[in-house]
């Protein structure tokens, strides 16, 4: 009858586990994430890392332009810009790690890139101009330390190769992903953006394949199959983290993003693999840091609620009277209607 009770408040709230919508589309996306390390390292034996990366991205922003094509007649500059330097990013992070997979094992791969995590506050204080709290501080170590634990002793190594910083760099873009997902959010319209970032990660991808030195594979179906599904996935997905992090800020989508080695630990574990006791304590410190990035003692919370409301003067009425509306902001609709904004996100 209590979990009857409490799974109804939990639906009627929106909220599961103190984890909103926008928190747990995040967490399927994660989930996700977590099964392609296996399905890349396998195309890796029969396509090269910017071919694969760039059909993919064409694959993905082909779907989306088809199905947001009247959407794109009126296309910003704003819409470009944001496009586009995201776009930028994707292809640097993800051509950067599939490279990676093809030379590194995927614990090291795991590790080296879980460096974006620490890299994201940093990122969010010197795009976004907004220092990290304690509690997002706390969190965020507390994902890391699991992250080492998670990839194993090994993983920790200091003998960096190709592979390895071609791995560290991806960690890196994705680092600034991260941010400049938060930072456009809410300012350009989510369709228009998410088609600019995956056809710029294509074209660029692409481009660079002269310069690298790398052919277009001879045809095969695995990584044809691979790239048109991971695609068509990766359309999605982008769609969901441009509407997702207008509300989530960055320091708690890093730490949610995070949980990337987790799942597939948990698809390794399904495929025969055994996880060791290092990495299920390095898999709980990841779920600790998830709730401890948005932790806030009970009594700050209800100061912080009580400061939002409307005061009225001494001897004054109510500041909204009695059934009327706040009065609106400039763009049309009241101040406490607006999403969070992306470029002052409450850590």
């Amino acid at each position: 009858m209590l979990c009857t009770m409490l799974h109804s408040r939990a639906l009627r709230s929106g909220r599961l586990l103190g984890l909103g919508r926008h928190d747990l589309a995040l967490v399927a996306i994660t989930m996700f994430w977590g099964t392609t390390f296996l399905i890349v390292h396998t195309a890796m034996r029969h396509s090269g890392p910017l071919f694969f990366v760039g059909f993919r991205f064409a694959t993905a922003g082909l779907l989306s332009l088809l199905v947001f094509r009247k959407t794109l007649r009126g296309t910003t500059r704003r819409d470009l810009v944001a496009g586009v330097c995201v776009g930028v990013t994707i292809a640097l992070g993800y051509a950067l790690q599939t490279y990676g997979l093809q030379t590194v094992s995927s614990s090291t791969v795991a590790f080296i890139t879980a460096l974006y995590v620490p890299l994201v506050p940093l990122f969010q204080w010197l795009i976004l101009r907004k220092p990290p709290k304690p509690a997002g501080l706390l969190g965020i170590a507390c994902a890391a330390a699991g992250l080492v634990l998670l990839a194993g002793p090994g993983a920790g190594g200091t003998a960096l190769g190709t592979g390895e910083l071609a791995t560290l760099g991806s960690a890196v873009a994705g680092a600034a992903e991260i941010v400049l997902i938060s930072r456009f959010a809410g300012r350009v319209d989510l369709r228009r953006a998410t088609v600019v970032q995956l056809l710029t990660a294509s074209i660029l991808c692409f481009l660079a394949m002269p310069a690298t030195g790398e052919s277009v594979p001879a045809f095969s179906w695995v990584w044809l199959t691979a790239a048109v599904g991971l695609g068509s996935a990766s359309a999605i997905i982008q769609l969901t983290m441009n509407w997702a992090q207008q509300s989530v800020p960055p320091m708690r989508a890093t730490v949610i993003y995070s949980g990337e080695p987790v799942w597939g630990g948990l698809v390794g574990r399904l495929a025969g693999d055994r996880l060791p006791g290092p990495a299920i304590l390095g898999a709980a410190l990841i779920v600790l840091g998830v709730f401890v990035s948005e932790a806030r003692p009970p009594r700050l919370s209800r100061l912080s609620r009580l400061r939002r409301r409307p005061v009225a003067a001494a001897g004054q009425g109510p500041a909204h009277p009695v059934g009327s509306a706040p009065e609106p902001a400039p763009d049309g609709r009241p101040e406490e209607s607006r999403p969070a904004c992306a470029g002052s996100p409450v850590a």
